[in-house]
């Protein structure tokens, strides 16, 4: 009777899943955290017994009982609120099934700062593991200290980096080449570039990448200068090359954002898009679909980058094994603002 009226009156416990289901409760915790080590009859039974039961484990108890907070770290210092919007979706998605919930944490630019800050960090919040991005992750000796430390960290980057237990790499110069040869296959000649900060790995790799395709194509970029990946920071180098005496017919600009920025100085000047100028972003963010006319641009697949890089952090928290280094596909995403080079030119 006392039983009965204790399933009646109270939450299922997993006591009860173990014995609705005639396992031990260790075996029925193996299921619930998902361990290799139980057989497929065995597991059918234990989570038939879930359902039947409607049993919904303690997140308290759960990480009480395996010494975990089940939070996830994501380590960054970007500015770009669509990137960071779309990584975080990324990760929640792949972490929250499995009863992990994401803490988010903005480092200092300063490098020499920066790793006593994300171990500080570490050391406050607790989390079971990291996802670090760019470009954070490619702060020397950060991988190492995490380490030090005992907290496994994924890493997300634009070129392979050392000590993480797994790399996903965009490869971002390949990406900024393939924005070259798309502009000259449009016949383009006069080609201006609005770069990200060199000194930032990601900003190195698409100006290097985009200019190497040039050059193998024969042809030198007629204007460059350096912005911060910010809309601010494209407004003047925007100006100046459409002010020239023989102005560029095209501009690639390193993210969506400051491509933005170029054409709303196109706006301004009465210069239609793409009929008298072509301008290609990076990133393919939701803003490309955004603008007039619709960017073109180089898709880098957040979400599904930071998916994958949770669920390696996963697996590697989980006892599974992993693959050190993934590499995501970067895509030029043909929209409405680059065309043909105008006859007139």
């Amino acid at each position: 009777m006392r039983q009965t009226e204790r399933h009646a009156n109270a939450d299922p416990t997993i006591t009860d899943v173990a014995e609705a289901a005639g396992v031990s409760i260790r075996t029925v915790s193996r299921v619930l955290n998902r361990s290799p080590k139980v057989n497929a009859r065995t597991r059918e039974k234990i989570e038939a017994a879930i359902v039947r039961l409607n049993f919904r484990p303690s997140a308290r108890a759960r990480a009480l009982a395996m010494g975990r907070s089940f939070l996830i770290g994501m380590v960054h210092n970007d500015r770009n609120a669509l990137v960071l919007e779309a990584v975080q979706r990324g990760i929640v998605g792949e972490a929250a099934p499995d009863g992990y919930e994401l803490i988010m944490h903005s480092t200092p630019p300063v490098d020499s700062l920066a790793i006593d800050d994300v171990i500080d960090f570490v050391h406050r919040s607790r989390v079971d593991g990291l996802v670090v991005l760019p470009p954070v992750s490619g702060i020397a000796g950060l991988a190492d200290a995490l380490a030090e430390e005992g907290v496994p960290a994924v890493a997300l980057s634009a070129t392979p980096v050392e000590g993480y237990v797994s790399v996903i790499i965009s490869e971002e110069r390949r990406a900024a080449a393939q924005v070259a040869r798309y502009l000259v296959q449009l016949g383009h000649r006069r080609i201006a570039m609005v770069t990200g900060p060199q000194d930032m790995i990601s900003a190195v790799e698409r100006r290097m990448g985009f200019i190497e395709a040039l050059d193998d194509a024969g042809i030198t970029l007629s204007a460059e200068a350096e912005g911060d990946y910010g809309f601010a920071s494209a407004l003047a180098p925007a100006e100046e090359f459409l002010t020239q005496a023989d102005p560029p017919t095209a501009i690639f600009a390193a993210n969506d954002i400051m491509a933005a920025a170029v054409l709303k100085i196109a706006a301004a000047r009465g210069i239609a898009v793409p009929d008298r100028l072509s301008v290609v972003g990076f990133d393919g963010s939701i803003l490309a679909q955004m603008l007039t006319p619709a960017l073109t641009t180089v898709l880098r697949p957040f979400d599904e980058m930071a998916r994958q890089a949770t669920r390696q952090l996963l697996d590697r928290l989980g006892g599974l094994p992993i693959t050190q280094v993934d590499r995501a596909e970067l895509v030029l995403i043909a929209g409405e603002s680059a065309a043909a080079v105008p006859d007139q030119a």
